[in-house]
């Protein structure tokens, strides 16, 4: 998991760069394309495309149109909204990833976990102090988004209960290469030699960040993984204030302790996860 925050971190950087000029169509089907290329040593030493065979090929559809329509939504809320506003935002998946997981998965939602979830959300909230007043279009569209990555996540813990992790990178960078082509290429323009190293970025990051996150998933309870990705939000800031010289307030620090507590108890306690899980 911690593979997993580093390289969306190293996404969210590269992905800004590569907005300014290229369409979010384009820049999701390059990094698709690229990914593809960056996984074939995996898919070549797990027996190669053979062994890519699948049963649960719907599964996998449905999980990668969920990712796609929640991957394009935050993508485009970028130039609509402000950035604080899609973070908090974008961090209801923890809960409605968990509560998913418990409905449909038969996970145990226990005190610790909803204590890691309740902190989470008051942390995030504590950082950015989203203000008061109209909903905006950007919004929803980012709460659309979360709730599409919360599906996700929960179709991806299924999934690790027959799947490989590598087979299912290879069917999500092949479904979403699929699902984007045509309108890529209704948008398409070649990069520019600045752009594309950022682009070759997001393909890398793009590609083993999911990685990470079914291998964590393979390894623990999606109620276990996913609060984790709370940390996202203090690193953000420390990120931004390593690179682009932002102040880190005294809000950030304070919500940056109660996420990091909450995931700190949230693993101290957790119990085994059943075999099989």
């Amino acid at each position: 998991m911690t593979g997993s925050l580093t390289a969306i971190l190293l996404m969210a950087v590269s992905g800004r760069e590569a907005s300014k000029e290229l369409n979010v169509f384009q820049i999701m089907e390059m990094r698709s394309v690229i990914g593809l290329a960056m996984l074939y040593p995996l898919i070549r030493s797990s027996g190669g495309f053979r062994a890519m065979k699948t049963t649960r090929i719907w599964q996998h559809l449905g999980r990668n149109t969920a990712h796609y329509a929640g991957q394009f939504a935050w993508l485009q809320a970028l130039s609509m909204i402000p950035l604080a506003q899609i973070i908090a935002i974008e961090f209801t998946t923890p809960a409605w990833t968990a509560v998913m997981a418990v409905a449909f998965l038969g996970e145990r939602l226990n005190i610790w976990r909803i204590l890691t979830i309740a902190l989470g959300i008051i942390g995030v909230i504590i950082i950015v102090r989203p203000g008061i007043g109209t909903v905006e279009v950007g919004q929803i569209i980012v709460l659309g988004a979360a709730l599409t990555f919360g599906i996700s996540f929960t179709m991806v813990k299924s999934l690790t209960r027959t799947e490989s992790v590598v087979k299912i990178i290879f069917w999500m960078l092949i479904i979403q290469s699929g699902i984007g082509l045509l309108p890529a290429l209704h948008e398409w323009q070649w990069p520019s030699m600045h752009v594309l190293p950022w682009v070759i970025i997001i393909a890398f990051t793009g590609t083993f960040s999911h990685f990470c996150m079914a291998k964590a998933l393979q390894y623990a309870d999606a109620t276990v993984v996913i609060p984790m990705d709370f940390l996202r939000v203090p690193l953000t800031a420390v990120l931004g204030w390593l690179i682009y010289a932002e102040r880190i307030d005294i809000f950030t620090a304070a919500g940056a302790a109660l996420i990091l507590s909450g995931n700190l108890l949230n693993l101290k306690n957790r119990t085994p996860a059943p075999i099989g899980a």
